[in-house]
């Protein structure tokens, strides 16, 4: 059985891109995107309005996927159309490519290590540390981890945290999240302006709500589920936390397409360089990767990852508040 760096190394392989595949994924689910919003604003019953709507959301989910991939330097690379195209994706999804990269590299490099900064990630302390906390602090904590800044992540997750709090810490590093905001509220006056407010609901908010707030529960049930296991910095190891903090999400083969099958979260954390369309492959080939801890969209599963707020040492697992 392949291990530690021998199981890295085994994957390398799959790190191959094919051009046409990867441009065939981004232009399809472009031109889908760009006819579900199109039947948002423009179709002639209210009812396929919201449909498109609601579909182009899930679709948002997948480009978004092919944008992380492409941040990751997995595909497209030295291509100009590409960096134009996923320039403006990452202006539009409120995640432009400077603090994106940033934390979402920053989050791989320090994935389940504990007493690091929470950048990129949702915060996560010891139960000692939460009972040590202020009342303040324990109530910053656990808005941040609650089920309902994860759902209306479109606001708190990327158009504050995102966006707003890199542009205020940066601004000469962060421009573009500036021009992210910019253009996303003159883009919602002139729709507001020219359709109406139904059509700035159907055509902006709706479909990046459902895709930031599907994508927040996806960023966070990853990697807080009830059996994912932290470490401390000594005997933290990459390839440990990539196959026993990063889960197994089992999807049907819809909800696999559009998450762009982020839910083989392990092998993407063991090595991120694998383009998404081709970790079904691996995780057929390698047996060793097909021991994963899982989770699942299951309502009951969706509720236990919810509840779990604190990491105890001693039960070496995630508790609830009651537990604490």
């Amino acid at each position: 059985m392949l291990c530690g760096k021998n199981l890295i190394l085994a994957t390398r392989p799959y790190t191959i891109e094919s051009k046409r595949t990867s441009w065939a994924c981004a232009i399809s689910t472009f031109v889908l995107l760009a006819a579900a919003l199109a039947g948002a604003l423009l179709a002639p019953y209210l009812i396929l309005r919201i449909l498109s709507s609601m579909v182009a959301g899930l679709l948002v989910v997948r480009f978004f996927i092919i944008y992380h991939d492409y941040e990751h330097h997995t595909i497209l690379q030295k291509s100009l159309p590409a960096k134009i195209i996923m320039t403006i994706f990452g202006i539009y999804i409120l995640a432009p490519a400077s603090i994106w990269k940033r934390s979402h590299d920053y989050h791989h490099n320090h994935n389940s290590k504990l007493f690091t900064a929470d950048i990129g990630s949702f915060p996560i302390v010891t139960k000692k540390q939460f009972q040590s906390m202020s009342k303040k602090d324990r109530m910053v904590y656990l808005a941040i981890r609650h089920p309902l800044n994860i759902l209306f992540g479109y606001i708190t997750i990327f158009i504050v945290g995102m966006c707003a709090r890199s542009f205020i810490s940066s601004p000469k590093k962060h421009y573009d999240s500036l021009i992210a905001i910019f253009i996303h509220i003159i883009g919602s006056i002139l729709v507001i302006h020219y359709f109406g407010w139904l059509s700035w609901l159907l055509f902006v908010v709706v479909p990046l709500f459902i895709a930031c707030g599907f994508g927040s529960y996806l960023f966070y049930a990853q990697h807080n589920f009830t059996v994912v296991t932290f470490k401390e910095r000594k005997a933290w190891q990459y390839e440990i936390a990539a196959m026993e903090s990063s889960s197994y999400m089992k999807m049907n083969k819809v909800m696999e397409w559009f998450t762009g099958n982020i839910g083989y979260h392990h092998i993407h954390h063991l090595n991120s360089r694998i383009p998404f369309y081709r970790l079904p492959e691996i995780m057929k080939d390698l047996p060793e990767l097909q021991n994963a801890k899982t989770t699942s969209l299951n309502i009951r599963e969706i509720i236990s990852c919810l509840k779990l707020k604190v990491w105890d040492p001693e039960k070496n697992r995630m508790v609830g508040l009651r537990e604490v």
